[in-house]
């Protein structure tokens, strides 16, 4: 009999950000996937969980999967974790996917955190229709992805770290212009949690003066068709 594959969200901030199912299903599974073992080995002690962990990243999962594959043949059952949110979603998770739905093996996605949401409601910018764009590229294809960007008349996401957020208000504002509407939060739901609105000229200004600290995700206003 297969096992079966969980893709479990886990909290971007506070502990008490995950459901009472991810808590059950960490704790019964044989198997734990993890981005960072010791990431997850924290989330785990704080919730008493003792189960067997397996490192599961970006730069091990195309030499990882078929073995994942293998055991979940064998009826293992699996859950999937990242250091924090919903596993693929700028995290690993993707190929997994696609690897058990070619084999025929069932997969659940749980409900659950995921940064951008919080974000996009509270940015007061049109939520009813919007873009994921994740992280931009950092050089091959940024130019050709923002130009292709500054046309979008949806509301666009995307995360960025505090080491590239300057540059990236730059960028966004050369191209798309600086007057454009921009929301910035830091640290979803975490101590220290952060949200300037404004033009992309003064958020730019503002993170200017203060140093960016923290995970970052950036909720861009479209471009006006009027």
């Amino acid at each position: 009999m297969q096992g079966k594959l969980y893709l479990v969200p886990t909290p971007v901030g506070n502990l008490k950000d995950i459901t009472l199912r991810a808590l059950e299903l960490l704790g019964s599974c044989d198997i734990i996937l993890a981005e960072d073992t010791r990431n997850t080995g924290i989330l785990l002690k704080h919730y008493e969980i003792d189960k067997p962990l397996q490192s599961y990243h970006a730069h091990n999962e195309h030499d990882k999967y078929k073995d994942v594959i293998h055991q979940l043949e064998a009826g293992k059952t699996m859950c999937l974790v990242t250091d924090a949110g919903t596993p693929g979603i700028s995290d690993p998770g993707f190929l997994i996917v696609r690897e058990c739905n070619k084999a025929g093996i069932s997969i659940e996605c749980l409900p659950g955190a995921t940064a951008f949401v919080p974000a996009l409601v509270k940015s007061g910018l049109p939520c009813d229709k919007f873009v994921f764009e994740g992280f931009l590229p950092v050089k091959k294809g940024r130019r050709t992805r923002l130009d292709f960007l500054k046309n979008e008349t949806r509301t666009m996401i995307l995360y960025e770290s505090p080491y590239k957020l300057l540059t990236t208000l730059e960028d966004l504002g050369e191209t798309m212009g600086s007057e454009r509407l921009v929301s910035v939060s830091r640290e979803i739901s975490k101590l220290f949690e952060e949200t300037i609105n404004g033009t992309l000229a003064e958020v730019l200004t503002h993170f200017k003066h203060k140093a960016p600290k923290g995970e970052f995700v950036i909720i861009l206003e479209g471009k006006n068709d009027e």
